[in-house]
C-alpha cells in the first residue's frame, strides 16, 4: 500500500479544474472523436487483403497494433471515430460536472445525449450500442456496431443519469428498452444454477463477470425507476451466478473460462461499482460480505507503494491509463467505507499527473518498464479520465461544502 497523505481542498480542486479544462479543450479540438486500443480492422489497408478473411490473422493484427508505441493507424488508413461508449462517459461526466456548475458543462450534456442516441445500433428494434469498430475476440468477430452488453449498459447508465438530472422520457423510455434488449435476447440459464449474460455477442453461454455484474445493476437501477419485478428477478439470479464465482481471497478471474483466469484492476473495479449500485437498486444488504471482501483484495493486490495502480493482481505492468481511472472511480464509490480509500484515490491521481499526462491536455494510454505509449486513445483514455477526474472534483466539493458547514 502506498504512503497515504491528502492533498490541500483547495489546491488540490484548483490542479483538478484546471486538467479538466485541458482535457476538455483537447477533446473539443478533435470534436469528440479518436483511436482506440482494438480498432485495428477500421484499417482500410488490412481489409483489402486475403488476411482480413482470417481470424487468427485478425487476432494478431488487432494486438500486436494495440501494443505498438508509435501510431501506425494514419497509415493503416484508420480513421478516428466517434465511439458510443466514449460519448457516454463524456455524458455522465459532464453532468457531475453540471451539478458543480462547471463552465460550459451544462451545454454538453445536450449535445453528448443527443450524440448518444444517434449511434445507437440499427436494425433491431431495442435501444442498444455497440462499438465504432470490428473486434476479434479469441473465438469470434463482432461486427462494427453490433450492439454488446456493456457498451449498452454504459450508455444506457448515462441517459439514467440525465433522467435523474432532467426527467425527460425519452431518456426513461430509451433505458427501460435497453433493459429490455439484455432481459430479453441476452439472458440465458441452464436450469441447474446456471444465469449469465450474454457477451460479447447474443447466443453466447459464457460466464463473464463484470457483463453479468454491470448487466444486473443496471435492471435494479431501471427497475428501482420504472419497475417490472421480472427485471428484478433476473438481476438477482446473475448476480448470484457471478458471486459464486468469487475466489476465497474476494478475486474473481475475468470469466468462468479456464483461459480467462486472471485478475485485472479495471474489471474486478467493475465488479465492485456494479456490485454497489445493485445493492442499493434493489434494496438489499445481501452482497455486502462479498463487497468487502472484494473490496479488501481490491485495495491490497492492485496498487504499488507510490500510488500506481497495476494492471494485474500479480504484476504491475503495463500501468494502464484505464486502471488510473477505474481506481480512482472505484475507490470513490466506496469512500464511505473507509476514508483511506479517498487518500488511495488522490496518490492515484498525483502518480497520473506526473507520469501520464501530456502538456497537451490527453492522457498517455500506457507505461512500460522502459517506454510509455504515449498514444492520446479517446475512448480508453481520454474519456475514461474525465469521468474520473469529474468524480475526484465532485469529492472535493463534498469535502468543501462539509468543512464550511462544521465552521
Amino acid at each position: 500500500m502506498p504512503t497515504l497523505e491528502m492533498d490541500n481542498g483547495r489546491d488540490l480542486r484548483e490542479r483538478i479544474e484546471d486538467t479538466i479544462r485541458s482535457l476538455i479543450e483537447y477533446c473539443r479540438r478533435n470534436d469528440w472523436a479518436g483511436y482506440d486500443p482494438y480498432d485495428a480492422l477500421n484499417s482500410r489497408l488490412f481489409e483489402a487483403t486475403p488476411l482480413s478473411r482470417s481470424r487468427v490473422a485478425r487476432l494478431i493484427f488487432t494486438q500486436g497494433l494495440k501494443r505498438l508505441p508509435m501510431d501506425l493507424r494514419p497509415l493503416l488508413g484508420v480513421q478516428k471515430t466517434q465511439n458510443p461508449k466514449a460519448i457516454a462517459l463524456f455524458l455522465a461526466a459532464f453532468l457531475k460536472l453540471a451539478n458543480q456548475g462547471f463552465p460550459g458543462s451544462e451545454s454538453l450534456v445536450g449535445i453528448m445525449a443527443e450524440r448518444l442516441t444517434d449511434l445507437r445500433s440499427r436494425g433491431t428494434p431495442y435501444w442498444c450500442w455497440g462499438y465504432s469498430f470490428p473486434w476479434q475476440t479469441r473465438i469470434v468477430i463482432v461486427p462494427r456496431g453490433a450492439p454488446n452488453l456493456v457498451c449498452t449498459v454504459f450508455a444506457a447508465d448515462a441517459l439514467l443519469d440525465a433522467y435523474e438530472r432532467d426527467p425527460q422520457p425519452l431518456y426513461l423510455e430509451i433505458a427501460a428498452s435497453a433493459a429490455e434488449y439484455i432481459q430479453k435476447e441476452l439472458y440465458w440459464t441452464d436450469g441447474n444454477g446456471t444465469d449469465a449474460l450474454s457477451y460479447p455477442l447474443p447466443g453466447l453461454r459464457y460466464i463473464t463477470h463484470n457483463a453479468n455484474f454491470l448487466g444486473a445493476a443496471l435492471l435494479c437501477r431501471v427497475h428501482r425507476i420504472r419497475g417490472g419485478k421480472a427485471l428484478l428477478d433476473t438481476a438477482i439470479k446473475v448476480t448470484r451466478c457471478s458471486l459464486a464465482g468469487q475466489r476465497e481471497d474476494g478475486s474473481w478471474g475475468y470469466s468462468e473460462s479456464s483461459t480467462q483466469q486472471w485478475s485485472d484492476n479495471f474489471h474486478t473495479g467493475y465488479n465492485l461499482c456494479a456490485l454497489r449500485s445493485i445493492s442499493r437498486n434493489a434494496g438489499t444488504e445481501e452482497f455486502e460480505g462479498p463487497i468487502r471482501r472484494g473490496l479488501e483484495y481490491y485495495r491490497s493486490r492492485f496498487f504499488r507503494e507510490d500510488g500506481a495502480p497495476r494492471y494485474f493482481h500479480d504484476r504491475t505492468y503495463p500501468i494502464d491509463i484505464h486502471s488510473v481511472a477505474q481506481s480512482i472511480l472505484t475507490l470513490l464509490t466506496f469512500r464511505d467505507l473507509d476514508e483511506r480509500n479517498i487518500q488511495l484515490a488522490h496518490a492515484v491521481y498525483r502518480w497520473a499527473m506526473k507520469h501520464m499526462r501530456d502538456d497537451e491536455g490527453y492522457f498517455y494510454f500506457q507505461v512500460q518498464p522502459f517506454y510509455k505509449n504515449r498514444i492520446p486513445f479517446m475512448r480508453w483514455s481520454q474519456a475514461w479520465m474525465l469521468l474520473a477526474l469529474s468524480m475526484l472534483l465532485e469529492q472535493c466539493s463534498h469535502v468543501a461544502v462539509c468543512a464550511h458547514g462544521d465552521r
